[in-house]
Parts: C-alpha cells; structure tokens; sequence
C-alpha cells in the first residue's frame, strides 16, 4: 500500500520554542478563554470600529529574496495611521492589485490570477482570471467594456531580485483572447521565451486608460517544464478554459489537459483526508508530529478526456509513479465553497471560539441547535445581529475556500485564517519565497504585518505557512472579541 509521509505534505516549522514563551501562551490563552466566556454575559456590544476592506487596494512591491530572514511581525498601536515601512528591493511584483486608495467613481480591477502552461520550448501560455468593477461598483463581465478601458503590458526579468529585462510586449485584447466566466473575466496570451533563459518573473500590469490606476500581478515561468503541473492542469468540461484553482465538485465533469491536447494516462491515487484547522497566530509552540497519508484507492485517467471523479477525497495525479511531483486536487461536496450542513458550520467557528464552546457544539446530540444557540448567546439573543455577523463570517468563510483552498480546504489554511478573522489586506508584497500582508485600516491599529513562507508541497505549488509571533495577541484578541460581540458586520 503507497504511503505519503506527511514531512513530504507539509514542511513543519521545526524550532522549538522556549519555556518563557509557552509560559506567555499558556497564560494567553487562559486569559482569551477567561475573557471570552464572560463576554458572552455582557449586556451590550462594544462600539464598532471601521469595517475591514473587501479588496486589497494599494501598491504591491517585492520583499527582498532573504529567506533566512526571520523578522518580528510590525504591529503599531494607534489612532492615526502610520506609514507603512515595506521592503522594496527589486522589481515591483506583487499578488494584489497596484490601484489607488480609490473606491468608487472610476474603473478599476480588483484581483488577477494567474497561470502558465508550456506549449513547446520556444514560448508558454498565460492565463488570468481577472475580476474589475465598474464607476457604479458593478463587476464587470463584458469583455467589449474590459477592452474600452484598459490597457495591458508585461516585462520579464530573471529574477525578483533582479531588474535587468529579458522582454518585455503588449497584450492585444479582442473577442478571441478575453471572455466572461461566472463572476469574472478570463484572458489568454503567449509569451515568448527570452534568449537562453531557463526561467523568468513575469510582471503583468493591467492600466486603466482614463486615470492611468494600475493593477500588477506577478508569475514565475519555467521554459523547461519538467513539471507535470507546468504542462498540464484543471480545464473545464469543454476543454477550453482553465480552472485556477486546486478543488472540484464531487460528480463534476472535469478535464486534465495541455495546451497541444495531448493524449496520455495518468495515474491517481485517493487519500482520505481531514487536516487540522490553522492553529493560533501566537502559537509559536512545535507542531505536531507529522501524520502519514494512506492510499485509499487508485485510478487511471486519460488528458484531454472528460471524467468524473464520484467520491470526495484528496487526490493525487502522476505521469509515472516514481515522480516526485505531480498535480493535486481536492474533491469536495456539491456545495463547495459555500458551507452548508451544521457538521460542517461549526468548525471554521474555532477561530472566534473557545475550546469549551467548540467542545460544546462537537457533542449536542442536535448539532444545529447547538450552532444556533452558540450564535444567540454571544449576541446577547438579538437575532437580527446574530444573523447579520453569522452571514459575514461564512461570507468570508466561502471566500477564503474558494481563494486558498491547496490540499485542504481553503478556511482551515494560514492564510484562511487571518483572512476570515482580518478580511482582504491592505497590501500584499511578494517575492519568490515569502509573502507579507500588510494591514493599515483597522481600528486603533495603524500597521500589523503577516508574513507567510513558502513550504514544499508535492500536491500543490502555493502552499504557505505563516511565521507566529506572540506579539500578535494586542491586534488579534480585540478583532476576535469584535466578532463575538457583533461589531463586525459586512
């Protein structure tokens, strides 16, 4: 029977912490625990604070390329915001949009996503899935529009931490290249290999032609796609649009394919699978041994042919057995992203709970019941803010599925956590091996930086941990208590 050791899943972070600093979260967490059960007694909500930005909506630049740098996370206190003190060495690349502080008024994209796929030696394949707004706020969904008002352009250099430039073009947009897809817009385009470059950095900007607002998204190339995931990847049913993302709907009609339609077998194997919740930002205790995963079953598949996969699982798709890479994804219930069944409500609640609640919800013989009840209470039995706060939680619950889903569901990741509890950030910053999400709207906290490295993971390229500090506990616990009392409502 194939076994996957888990050291090969997830990279643990493998430093001890000292006594001091199990003391200080021993203690930490006995006073969030003592202090979120006597909330739930109190007669009235605290005032509430701004609400958290549903888009991130400032410059993204690059950190520096130091991996080995480990820096105590930047957490000012405060009424006036702070500028904010980011690296910047090398190239502005980023994953968020570079726009104004503009919200209203004007045309703008929100977010890309992107990915490539090798067509031969000489070029690649870019895909983005591109989300814009309207001066009214609307989303933008026809393709003629997106084409009316903005503009894009790209550059590559080899490196993040290098600015010399292998190429650089325009992307023509017509009807052939970009379309509508459910609540976005897709686009296509081919980039061609720079002269003996193996690799490169490509930064897309998107320009917005009236004002000049910009939208940048950065991409890694490889030339020499010796991966599986570099040539072949998720399309839909039709073969002719890619799906960026690592999860499919149990009983979907999907395909794995290139971009040439090649003909070939794979080879799949099903884990069974239920992965922790992220734990706490402030725990810095040692993680968990790490668990193995057993093969569940295996199956064949041919790219470029439609199959259906019946039963809910992690699986694992290889060109050969012997690969140390392949492409991974995550099958879930017809619902998915959405959470729908009280089983399943009660868990991503863990990051607003404490243990007694979670223990109490985990064994009510009527699970919703429970769940209600758990909502009530906290709100002091207003049904209407009970049922508003609910709503935004699992509003962006569904949203962090749906964005960091990788071998797990996207709401139990790192980055689902401080997602859920924070919402979008203000900036985010990149470069090849860290991202940092910076926070600068919130409530008397004028900046609080996340910074998130990238693990080796065999199923998925962007697996992220985050690096937990003890600091975060004056920024966290009252954003915690926040949603407890109902003072966060989107």
């Amino acid at each position: 029977m194939r076994i996957l050791s888990a050291l090969l899943v997830i990279c643990f972070l493998s430093a001890a912490c000292s006594s001091t600093k199990k003391t200080q979260q021993a203690r930490a967490n006995a006073a969030y625990d003592a202090r979120t059960e006597a909330q739930r007694n109190q007669a009235g909500p605290r005032p509430a604070g701004p609400r958290p930005e549903q888009a991130s909506q400032s410059t993204a630049s690059a950190p520096r390329d130091d991996s080995r740098r480990t820096e105590r996370p930047t957490v000012t206190l405060g009424q006036n915001p702070a500028p904010v003190k980011v690296m910047t060495d090398g190239p502005a690349l980023g994953t968020t949009p570079a726009v104004s502080g503009k919200s209203a008024g004007e045309w703008m994209v929100t977010s890309i996503k992107g990915k490539f796929l090798a067509t031969d030696t000489t070029s690649v394949r870019v895909y983005m899935d591109i989300t814009a707004k309207s001066p009214t706020g609307e989303p933008v969904l026809n393709p003629t529009d997106f084409m009316a008002h903005f503009l894009i352009a790209y550059v590559m250099y080899p490196d993040y931490n290098n600015r010399e430039r292998l190429g650089y073009g325009t992307v023509p947009l017509t009807a052939q290249n970009i379309n509508a897809q459910g609540d976005h817009l897709t686009l296509m385009f081919d980039v061609k290999r720079p002269k003996d470059a193996a690799n490169a950095v490509l930064l897309t900007e998107i320009t917005e032609t009236t004002n000049g607002t910009k939208a940048r998204n950065d991409l890694s190339l490889r030339f020499k796609a010796t991966k599986l995931s570099d040539r072949f990847t998720l399309f839909d049913k039709d073969g002719k649009q890619p799906q960026l993302r690592n999860y499919v709907n149990v009983g979907d009609t999907i395909i794995i394919r290139d971009v040439n339609g090649t003909s070939k077998p794979l080879y799949g194997f099903r884990y069974r699978h239920d992965f922790e919740a992220a734990s706490s930002p402030m725990n810095t205790s040692p993680r968990p041994a790490a668990k193995s995963l057993t093969e569940d079953s295996t199956l064949t598949i041919a790219t470029n042919k439609p199959f259906i996969i019946s039963r809910e699982g992690l699986y694992y798709f290889l060109e050969d057995t012997t690969d140390a890479a392949g492409i991974g994804l995550v099958v879930t219930d017809k619902r998915f992203p959405k959470l729908t069944r009280p089983e399943k409500l009660i868990k991503p609640v863990l990051y607003m709970s404490t243990s007694s609640e979670i223990g109490e919800m985990n064994q009510a013989q009527d699970t919703k019941k429970a769940f209600d009840r758990y909502w009530l209470s906290l709100m002091s039995g207003n049904e209407e803010v009970a049922r508003k706060t609910l709503k935004a939680y699992f509003d962006r619950v569904e949203e962090a599925n749906r964005l960091f889903t990788s071998y797990k569901e996207g709401w139990k990741t790192d980055k689902g956590m401080i997602y859920i509890v924070l919402g979008a950030p203000d900036r985010v910053q990149r470069n090849r091996e860290r991202e940092v999400w910076v926070y600068n709207r919130r409530a008397n906290v004028s900046e609080v930086n996340f910074t998130f490295t990238k693990k080796p993971n065999q199923f998925v390229e962007d697996h992220y941990e985050l690096v937990r500090f003890i600091e975060y506990q004056p920024v966290w616990y009252p954003i915690v208590e926040a949603w407890r009392t109902g003072t966060i409502r989107e």
